[in-house]
């Protein structure tokens, strides 16, 4: 069709101007619900009328608001068949399941909060505490360094704004998560009586503790109730705990993966940075996707490639799991589409991080 650029939107211009993801587009495509105009026969390519932009922002908006498929269609031909009663009507009930949604939620909300007050007490001790104890700043600062980057900053989540110090016999786990990822590690201790005691370390003293981790001498951390403080030579970092109970995140360790692979992680790197990326929408992050071979090889999928054992990830957040692992080789382990990825040390399985991973619309 000549001249049909002229013409018609491509797929990425739909997509930048509908709010819709050119994978999104694709898959409204195949379902037969917002069917390009043309499709080139040599390349694949989608292309739209300018009339269907209204359409395919009217989707974006029922998509957003979480209407399923088949009410979608409904909308869509009533739409194009200025049936107005109907598309009222499908929204009306779509509203009304949201809103018996929201109100069985509540219900099992405040059920929630009731059994979470009857807990309080219960964890209360493992807070309450006082602890003298010592570690290498090398290994103190190690582990804060394989954390530190999946600490949470968003301020709708006050609970999650800091670092785990769990505190166990003569070992020290410091953890943190932003949900979306979560990192471990591990440093050796002295001096503690082996009860169990976790404070949470709000971020900004946790770099202060960072900073001042610079020696090869022990440094000595001391936990007075909500109080916690690290002194390294003559100098000192304190402050108050945060007043939250970090989530269990020994529940969420991942289990043994069903592929692992050994990366060079320079190298890996460089193909992350420079290889294909995807994004499902405007305002999304750039995805890698992965595959795992069972004889133990990662490599980038190309866009369109449809391998079932494909795994999506958050490309930035991929880079920095690498960078936190502070190793030549680290190890990749990949299960299935919707299990988290896991990158773990070589020599030290202990300190790993963990990535959840995307769902591709297609």
């Amino acid at each position: 069709m000549l001249g049909v650029e002229n013409d018609m939107r491509s797929i990425g211009e739909m997509a930048r101007d509908s709010g819709l993801g050119v994978s999104a587009l694709r898959f409204y495509d195949r379902a037969g619900v917002l069917v390009p105009a043309w499709v080139d026969p040599v390349s694949g390519y989608r292309w739209y009328e300018p009339e269907q932009l209204e359409e395919a922002r009217l989707l974006a908006r029922v998509r957003r608001a979480g209407m399923p498929l088949p009410d979608i269609r409904l909308v869509l031909a009533g739409w194009s068949g200025a049936d107005t009663d109907l598309v009222r009507e499908l929204l009306k009930a779509h509203l009304c399941r949201l809103e018996q949604g929201l109100s069985d939620a509540r219900d099992e909300f405040s059920a929630l909060r009731a059994l979470l007050d009857h807990r309080e007490n219960a964890m209360t001790s493992l807070h309450i505490a006082t602890v003298r104890l010592s570690s290498a700043a090398p290994e103190l600062a190690a582990a804060l360094d394989a954390v530190r980057f999946a600490a949470s900053a968003d301020p709708e989540l006050p609970t999650l704004a800091g670092v785990l110090f769990d505190i166990e016999g003569e070992r020290l786990h410091v953890v943190a998560t932003d949900r979306y990822r979560m990192a471990v590690a591990h440093a050796d201790v002295a001096g503690h009586d082996g009860s169990r005691v976790q404070v949470v370390v709000p971020t900004p003293l946790a770099d202060a503790m960072r900073a001042l981790l610079d020696g090869e001498g022990p440094v000595r951390l001391s936990v007075d109730g909500d109080r916690v403080t690290l002194e390294a030579g003559d100098r000192q970092a304190a402050g108050q705990c945060l007043d939250h109970d970090f989530p269990d995140y020994r529940r969420l360790l991942p289990q043994a993966a069903g592929r692992r692979a050994v990366v060079e992680v320079a190298a890996f790197r460089k193909a992350l940075e420079t290889g294909p990326v995807r994004s499902e929408g405007a305002g999304a992050p750039d995805l890698s996707v992965l595959r795992v071979e069972d004889g133990g090889t990662a490599t980038l999928c190309a866009d369109g490639d449809a391998d079932p054992d494909r795994v999506a990830v958050n490309r930035e957040f991929l880079l920095d799991a690498l960078a936190a692992g502070a190793r030549d080789r680290l190890v990749l382990e990949v299960d299935t589409p919707a299990a988290p990825i896991a990158i773990r040390r070589p020599d030290d399985e202990g300190t790993f991080s963990i990535l959840m991973p995307v769902r591709l619309e297609d």
